[in-house]
């Protein structure tokens, strides 16, 4: 288990140039907010990144996440990842770095796709059932998605991306 520290801590550290900040969220969360001088490692490849500075491989590194709560629960994996460097998890994460008053960018980032596919089914779905007044047979689009939600669920495939990969205009 990683030992905490705290924000203030942290960003003394970090304007001394005595720690590295990792942040171990995804690249979408990054995308919105992040503390500009810290290095973006999301927990998905953290295991194939390099952690450590090749001009400075003994500085401590400090892990954070949004809430603190992903950093805690990877805090073994993190720690084996360090090695012998000194490692701590940030306390609060960056909710708790922002409600120290901490220095974080804000950027408009784009929807991530997840939600993005969840606009579209959820718009599928509705004109199905608002177009079913019209044409009844129309009910069948939201049969169709809510069947292929399920799919994708349970199977974590997508059929409609491999029916689109074998569309005409994609064949080489």
């Amino acid at each position: 288990m990683l030992p905490v520290i705290s924000p203030k801590k942290a960003f003394e550290m970090l304007s001394k140039g005595e720690a590295r900040l990792i942040d171990v969220r995804e690249s979408s969360e990054y995308a919105e907010n992040f503390i500009p001088e810290a290095r973006l490692v999301p927990l998905s490849i953290a295991k194939m990144y390099p952690l450590k500075d090749a001009d400075a491989p003994e500085k401590p590194l400090i892990f954070f996440c949004r809430s603190g709560r992903r950093t805690e629960k990877a805090s073994d994996m993190l720690k084996a990842l360090a090695g012998d460097t000194e490692a701590w998890q940030m306390e609060g994460g960056l909710s708790g770095w922002q409600k120290e008053g901490l220095p974080v960018r804000h950027e408009k980032a784009p929807f991530p796709l997840f939600r993005q596919i969840q606009i579209g089914a959820g718009a599928l779905v509705l004109l199905g059932i608002l177009g079913s007044w019209v044409w009844h047979p129309m009910f069948w689009l939201s049969a169709f998605v809510g069947a292929g939600l399920i799919f994708a669920g349970v199977t974590g495939f997508c059929g409609l991306g491999l029916l689109l990969a074998r569309m005409p205009w994609n064949r080489q």
